[in-house]
């Protein structure tokens, strides 16, 4: 009876442990606890304890062989966000919140994987341990290859892997110390710190251009050679459109442009010009027709879903397609005979679409020109092929105004370019501008997207829309929005945001009005973050900024997978045919959405890249500044004759002692008030160049910081005294 009594005191004191404890324990510090460390019989019922609640599930097994308590909370499935830090937050659309990890509870998960967290309440916030991994992110890696006696590490170069890869000596390869490589994890037991990889591809010594722009690529996930198997299905593509011209409508006479940019390999778009009758024009949107040569399900097809979009880094370009198709086949080249599906309009004077035809045509471009040229010719009036330019251009301006005075969001923001040299070395910035000629072509491809667009989605009578492929951008984020008034109405602008289209119109008014001004960089920036992100979907939600019910991309077969979508959507529906199964396309159109960000995200870090090699001979040279971010880090500043930004080190401004007021986009000294806004005009000396991390160093000058501190330092006290009788209640 005595034994049975003890035993049950054994399990309730067990129990009434992990009720009370918060942190992972050993079993050794567990038997302390319970004060049974010399009792064999009692630790064996306590070890068979322990082993029955693993199973249940109310104990997880830490890899480092700790146990945590699991009595009370739920699990959820969500992404893990690593920070730089070792620890992480996991996002879940089962949380209203962000679920804190520790780096103990992390269960070998990395940044990016789907992973099921068991999650519990703590004083201070939800916090969680990772129970599975559902889904690797990825498990390829950039860094430098160190070796060691028996074998060999991987540094990685992202922040956000937080463990070295172990390569075992027969994995090494032909890798040499110090270089740049791509290593792959094959192995990640439970009880092991490190992951257990292989060297899949040696990149080059850090520093080469090369090396480092493959490991951009190699860093995103994105690829930086075609498979042979792929080159070699390009390489027997057919090239004899005989066959083909009579089955479509001839513009092989009609004058036809190429406009692009200057370094441009591939031409995917042309515009045909004829005068009507009566006063009207026929303008003809040609579409290199990519879907003739790239059958669905080919090699070429299941490699252009793979990558879905064509990558542009500041000295090259990788593209969806093989150079045969890409630079060749598909690329309407001046006086050759090429295939198109295109989108032909007749327009009024006014440019009122009158009617409009979509099919299958075959051109001969007369001519290809550059933005620069076209933009000669608008400023001369004059020059080849003068008299349609300026016709486009005039029609292409009234499409413009239209589509402004309809609602469209306008940002005028220069883009900086480098001027590189054969050895990819950044030698010169330029800045890329939205100039008369840029606008012509652009006019008239939105024009095409929308109409096709339209096509499918608006079906005349009461037909039900047929499944496609549509470019949407939601509205923007309302407390962003308020935010934006907010700041704009202490600069002195007079706005307040409504709802529907009323908000548009404010906004350009805005914009415009503020443009030129001390105030534009930070308007614009805060403008620029209440933008939702335009993403591809099946479910056409519209897309705001252009003020377009219906909008897709038809235009750039060549470099991106859902105009590649909507040309075989199009013409299967053009031919009567049914209404595909949304749930295939859907899953495209994500998967397209994500690879334009990845791409997006290794464009901005090739940039991010040159702009720190581009600077690495200015250190200690002193350039005026514009403030294009602040954190509670430290101030971000853009040098205003080259859009080269840099970070100011909060630590490193010696006068006071500055906080983050997140609220109005400002830091703040805590004595003296001096403020640091976003968007003001600063001066700042090049500090430091960390080619490694891609970062460069600023020291702040002469600035143009408020200096009313008392009332800075009155709002901040202010604000203290809120939160602690907050806090009392």
């Amino acid at each position: 009876m005595g034994g049975k009594k003890r035993k049950s005191d054994i399990l309730q004191n067990l129990n009434l442990y992990l009720e009370s404890v918060n942190k992972s324990f050993t079993y050794a510090h567990l038997l302390k606890s319970l004060r049974i460390r010399k009792d064999a019989n009692q630790q064996a019922k306590v070890a068979a304890a322990v082993d029955t609640l693993v199973k249940e599930g109310r104990l997880a097994l830490t890899p480092d062989g700790r146990y945590k308590t699991r009595m009370k909370g739920v699990e959820i499935t969500g992404v893990l966000d690593m920070t730089g830090n070792g620890f992480a937050y996991v996002e879940s659309d089962e949380s209203d919140v962000d679920i804190f990890v520790p780096p103990h509870a992390l269960n070998h998960a990395l940044h990016g994987d789907t992973v099921r967290v068991f999650v519990r309440k703590t004083p201070r916030r939800p916090e969680g341990d990772v129970v599975e991994v559902v889904k690797r992110a990825r498990t390829e890696f950039v860094g430098v290859l160190k070796k060691l006696k028996c074998a060999a590490i991987v540094i990685p170069d992202s922040r956000h892997m937080h463990v070295n890869i172990l390569i075992p000596c027969k994995q090494v390869g032909n890798a040499k110390d110090g270089q740049k490589v791509l290593a792959s994890i094959i192995d990640w037991p439970a009880k092991d710190k490190h992951p257990t990889g292989k060297i899949v591809d040696v990149l080059g010594n850090p520093g080469e251009n090369n090396a480092e722009m493959h490991a951009i690529l190699a860093e995103y996930g994105l690829p930086y050679k075609f498979d042979p198997a792929v080159e070699n299905a390009a390489n027997q593509v057919q090239d004899d459109i005989t066959q083909e011209l009579p089955k479509r409508r001839d513009f092989r006479k009609i004058t036809t442009l190429t406009i692009d940019p200057k370094d441009a390999k591939d031409f995917d778009d042309a515009l045909s010009l004829r005068r009507l009758r009566g006063g009207g024009f026929e303008v003809g949107v040609h579409i290199a027709d990519v879907t003739h040569y790239v059958t669905p399900d080919s090699a070429i097809d299941k490699e252009a879903v793979r990558r879905a979009t064509s990558v542009y880094l500041v000295d090259r370009t990788v593209p969806m397609l093989p150079e045969r198709l890409s630079n060749g086949l598909c690329s309407l080249r001046p006086k050759e005979e090429k295939l198109c599906f295109s989108v032909v309009f007749e327009l009024d004077k006014n440019a009122n679409i009158v009617a409009r035809w979509f099919g299958k045509t075959v051109i001969k471009s007369d001519c290809r020109f550059t933005y620069e040229e076209v933009q000669d010719i608008i400023d001369s009036e004059k020059g080849n092929f003068g008299e349609e330019i300026l016709t486009l251009h005039r029609l292409a301006q009234l499409l413009r105004a239209a589509r402004f005075e309809n609602g469209s969001v306008g940002f005028e923001r220069a883009e900086a370019r480098f001027d590189i040299d054969k050895n990819g070395k950044p030698i010169g910035v330029y800045f890329r501008e939205d100039t008369p000629s840029h606008q012509l072509v652009e006019e008239f491809m939105l024009l095409a997207n929308r109409s096709v667009a339209e096509c499918i989605g608006k079906p005349e009578g009461q037909a039900k829309p047929k499944t496609f492929v549509y470019r949407i951008h939601e509205n923007p984020n309302e407390q962003k929005l308020y935010n934006l008034s907010h700041v704009a109405q202490q600069l002195g602008y007079k706005v307040n945001f409504g709802k529907g289209e009323a908000i548009s119109r404010k906004l350009n008014a805005l914009l415009s009005e503020v443009r030129g001004s001390k105030a534009q960089n930070l308007l614009e920036t805060l403008a620029l973050r209440c933008m939702a992100k335009a993403r591809y979907s099946t479910s056409n939600a519209g897309h705001y900024g252009l003020a377009f019910t219906h909008y897709t991309h038809f235009t750039s077969p060549i470099r991106r997978y859902p105009d590649m979508m909507a040309h075989r959507l199009l013409e299967r529906y053009l031919e009567g045919g049914k209404s595909v199964k949304a749930d295939e396309y859907e899953a495209l159109c994500k998967h397209s959405s994500q690879m334009e960000g990845q791409a997006a995200d290794a464009e901005r870090a090739s940039i991010k890249y040159k702009m720190a090699e581009y600077m690495q001979d200015k250190i200690g040279q002193e350039y005026n500044g514009t403030i294009s971010g602040v954190t509670d880090r430290g101030i971000y500043v853009e040098i205003d004759e080259n859009k080269i930004e840099g970070m100011v080190l909060l630590r490193s401004l010696k006068e006071d002692f500055f906080f983050f007021d997140e609220e109005n986009y400002r830091v703040v000294g805590r004595r003296t008030g001096k403020t640091y806004t976003l968007g003001d005009a600063v001066r700042i000396r090049v500090n430091n160049v960390n080619m490694e991390k891609k970062q460069l160093d600023y020291l702040m000058l002469e600035d143009d910081g408020e200096q009313d501190g008392e009332l800075v330092v009155r709002e901040e006290r202010k604000r203290k005294s809120s939160n602690r009788r907050s806090q009392k209640k």
